[in-house]
C-alpha cells in the first residue's frame, strides 16, 4: 500500500475511535439529571444537556460506524496520541454546552469551566451559590472522568485497540499486561475509593450530595466544591482527617495504589516519589507552620491543621482550601507555588511536573558528584526504584526528563508574564499561573468571571497543556499538520 494510502486508513482508525470516545462522553453528559428525581425544579434545564449529548451520542456512534476498522488494530504511540488530542479537544467543547444554556456563562468562560473540570484543575468561574444541582453534579463528574483516563477507560474496558497507546499518550499505566483487563482494574480502584470517600465524608458531617461531589473531586484530585469556601466551610476536623489521607492515596499512581490495596507496603514506601513526598511534606508543613501559619490563626491546633491541609493540598494538586491567602506571608506562598510545581505522583490523577522525575532529578546530581570522585575510567550505574521493580535510569531517559522539566517551567515563566501583563501582581501571576498548569485549582483571586479573556484563555492552555504533559500535545499537532499536508497535496490518480 502507498504511503497516502496507508496513512488514509489509519485515520480511518483513529477517527473511528475518536468518534467511539466522543460518543460514550456522550453518555455521560446525560448522568447529572438523575439530580432531577431529588431536586425536580431544576427538570427545566434538562435541554442544556439532552442537546449536547444528543449530538456526540449520534455524531460520534456514526463516526464510528462509517469509519470503524473490520478488527482491533495495534495503534502506535503517535496515533493514540491524536486520538487523545482529538477526544479531548471535542469532549471540553460540548463540556462547555450545559454552562452556556444552564448558567448563562459566555464562551470563553464556559469553555474554561469545561477545561478546568476534564484536566482535574478545578479552577472556576462558575457561581456555585446560583448553580443548579446538575451544574455541580455536572462539574464533579468531568473531574472524575477526567482523571482516571476518560479515553483509556470508556475504550479500552468496552471495546478498542489493543496495545498501551492510549494510555502512554494519556499519561496513564497499566496495571497488567492486557490493556482492557488493566483498565477495568482501574475502574474498581477508582469507583472503590469514590465509594468509600463518599461514606467517609457523610459519616464526618457533609450532606449526601456535597459527600458525593466532594469525594469525586478528591479521588480525582480536581478541587471542585459546592461551596465558595471549599472545605473551609465545614471547619471541621473530622471532614479534613477524611480528606487528607483520600487526597494522598489519590496522589499515588495506580500501580503504588494497587501495590498498597494488596497490602505490599514495602515496595510502596521504597518507591522513589513516595520517599520525596515523605521528605517533602513534613518539610514544608513545618516550614508553613512556624514560618506562616502559627502566627495568623487563633490556636496552635487550627495553625497545624491549616498548615497540614494546605500543604497536601497543593502538593496532590487536588486544590481544596480551608482559608484565603490574602493575609499569608511571602514565605507561605513560595512553599505553595514550589509544591504546586512540583506535583503528585507520576501517572496518577494529579499534576505538576510530578514527583519521580523530580527524585530522579535529585538522583542525577547526586550520581555526577559521586562520579566527580571517581577515576575517569569507573563504571557506574545508576539504580532507582519504579513501583516493585529496581531500574538503572539512562542518561537519554535524564535528558528527556530534563527536556520535559525546562519546557515546564519555560510554560510557567510564559503564562506568569501573561498574567503579569493584564496587571496582576507578580506573586498573584505567579501563583495562579503555577495553580493552573499544575492542574492544581488553589487561587489568589485572579480566576472570576469578570477576569479578562486573555487571562482565561492562557490558563486554558496552561492547564490543557499541563494536563496532557506537553510533547503529547505538540508532537500531535506536528502530526497531524504534517500527515494533512501529506494527504493533501498527494497526486490525483
Amino acid at each position: 500500500m502507498c504511503q497516502v494510502g496507508y496513512l488514509r486508513e489509519r485515520y480511518r482508525t483513529i477517527l473511528s475511535y475518536t468518534g467511539l470516545i466522543v460518543a460514550l462522553c456522550g453518555v455521560l453528559i446525560l448522568a447529572p439529571m438523575i439530580s432531577f428525581l431529588a431536586w425536580p425544579g431544576d427538570a427545566r434545564q434538562a435541554w442544556g444537556f439532552i442537546v449536547p449529548g444528543l449530538l456526540m451520542g449520534g455524531g460520534g456512534l456514526t463516526t464510528w460506524r462509517l469509519l470503524r476498522p473490520k478488527t482491533d488494530p495495534v495503534l502506535s504511540v503517535p496515533e493514540g496520541g491524536v486520538i487523545i488530542l482529538l477526544s479531548w479537544l471535542l469532549v471540553c467543547l460540548f463540556s462547555a454546552w450545559p454552562f452556556v444554556a444552564v448558567t448563562g456563562l459566555g464562551f470563553t468562560q464556559a469553555l474554561f469551566e469545561s477545561v478546568s473540570g476534564w484536566t482535574t484543575t478545578g479552577l472556576s468561574v462558575v457561581d456555585v451559590t446560583h448553580a443548579c444541582h446538575a451544574i455541580l453534579l455536572w462539574r464533579s463528574i468531568m473531574q472524575l472522568a477526567g482523571g482516571a483516563g476518560f479515553a483509556i477507560i470508556m475504550l479500552s474496558a468496552l471495546t478498542g485497540p489493543t496495545g498501551p497507546a492510549l494510555s502512554v499518550a494519556e499519561g496513564r499505566e497499566q496495571l497488567v499486561p492486557h490493556v482492557r483487563q488493566s483498565a477495568k482494574l482501574v475502574l474498581l480502584i477508582y469507583s472503590g475509593c469514590t465509594v468509600a470517600g463518599t461514606i467517609a465524608l457523610r459519616l464526618a458531617g457533609m450532606d449526601w450530595f456535597d459527600a458525593v461531589n466532594h469525594a469525586f473531586a478528591t479521588v480525582s484530585t480536581g478541587g471542585f466544591s459546592t461551596r465558595v469556601e471549599s472545605i473551609g466551610y465545614w471547619n471541621s476536623t473530622a471532614v479534613e482527617a477524611v480528606t487528607v489521607p483520600l487526597m494522598l492515596l489519590s496522589n499515588l499512581s495506580f500501580i503504588s495504589a494497587w501495590l498498597l490495596l494488596r497490602a505490599r507496603v514495602r515496595a510502596v514506601t521504597r518507591n522513589g516519589e513516595v520517599r520525596l513526598m515523605m521528605v517533602v511534606l513534613p518539610l514544608c508543613i513545618a516550614l508553613l507552620f512556624f514560618l506562616t501559619t502559627r502566627s495568623l490563626y487563633p490556636s496552635l491546633g487550627k495553625g497545624l491543621r491549616v498548615a497540614i491541609f494546605q500543604a497536601v493540598t497543593a502538593l496532590t494538586t487536588t486544590g481544596f482550601s480551608t482559608v484565603g491567602y490574602g493575609d499569608w506571608n511571602s514565605v507561605g506562598w513560595l512553599v505553595l507555588i514550589v509544591l504546586m510545581l512540583i506535583g503528585g505522583g507520576t501517572c496518577s490523577t494529579a499534576g505538576g511536573i510530578k514527583q519521580y522525575r523530580v527524585y530522579l532529578l535529585w538522583k542525577s546530581l547526586v550520581w555526577q558528584l559521586h562520579r566527580s570522585l571517581l577515576p575517569r575510567t569507573a563504571v557506574t550505574e545508576n539504580p532507582a526504584w519504579e513501583a516493585e521493580r529496581r531500574v538503572f535510569v539512562t542518561d537519554t531517559r535524564l535528558r528527556q526528563i530534563g527536556a520535559f522539566v525546562f519546557l515546564y517551567l519555560l510554560t510557567f515563566v510564559c503564562g506568569t508574564a501573561v498574567l503579569a501583563a493584564y496587571g496582576y501582581g507578580l506573586k498573584e501571576a505567579l501563583f495562579e499561573f503555577a495553580s493552573a498548569v499544575g492542574t492544581v485549582g488553589l487561587s489568589v483571586g485572579v480566576t472570576s468571571p469578570s477576569a479578562p479573556s486573555g487571562v482565561l484563555w492562557t490558563e486554558i492552555a496552561g492547564m490543557f497543556m499541563g494536563r496532557l504533559e506537553f510533547f503529547v500535545v505538540l508532537t500531535s499537532v506536528a502530526r497531524l499538520i504534517r500527515d494533512a499536508r501529506t494527504m493533501v497535496h498527494a497526486p490525483a490518480k
